[in-house]
């Protein structure tokens, strides 16, 4: 999915101190408060949003641990956007995907007497999408950033 991301690295760490460090911590990120616990070998880190009144797309991330060579532990960060978010950004994806796929059929079989439609689609696709982009970048992926740095920190 293109709103997931996936992050790998080893720490000189074992796993069980990782996760003495980590298990039952909340971290606060813009002022919203992450809990870390522990299911299935894994850790889940999930946003508490249920006091929360603005309209915020959070991610879900998983943090899994294996044992690498030389005694290191690798980690493997997994996040995703929560199910209950994910229908907003889509929309605008599938909306902002027809508006560019139909500049692209005006300008292939239009022979040049559309043009300005063309560019009109092509201009309202590429912009929504621009501010779109910027936004999720201050918002959703500015949260994934800074719990992947927070795991990394505690690795450390």
């Amino acid at each position: 999915m293109i709103f997931s991301r996936k992050y790998s690295y080893t720490s000189s760490s074992t796993e069980e101190d990782l996760k003495s460090r980590l298990v039952g911590k909340h971290m606060n990120v813009h002022n919203l408060d992450f809990e870390v616990s522990e299911k299935d070998r894994m850790l889940k880190i999930i946003p508490h949003a249920e006091q929360d009144t603005n309209i915020r797309t959070l991610p879900i991330t998983h943090v899994e641990f294996s044992k690498s060579k030389e005694g290191k532990t690798s980690i493997v960060i997994n996040s995703k956007m929560r199910k209950i978010d994910a229908g907003g950004p889509m929309l605008i994806m599938v909306f902002v995907s027809f508006l560019i796929i139909a500049s692209v059929i005006l300008l292939i079989f239009g022979q040049g007497k559309y043009m300005t439609y063309t560019y009109t689609l092509g201009g309202i696709g590429l912009g929504i999408f621009i501010i779109f982009w910027a936004r999720m970048e201050r918002g959703y992926f500015d949260y994934v950033r800074k719990i992947r740095d927070y795991i990394k920190k505690q690795a450390v």
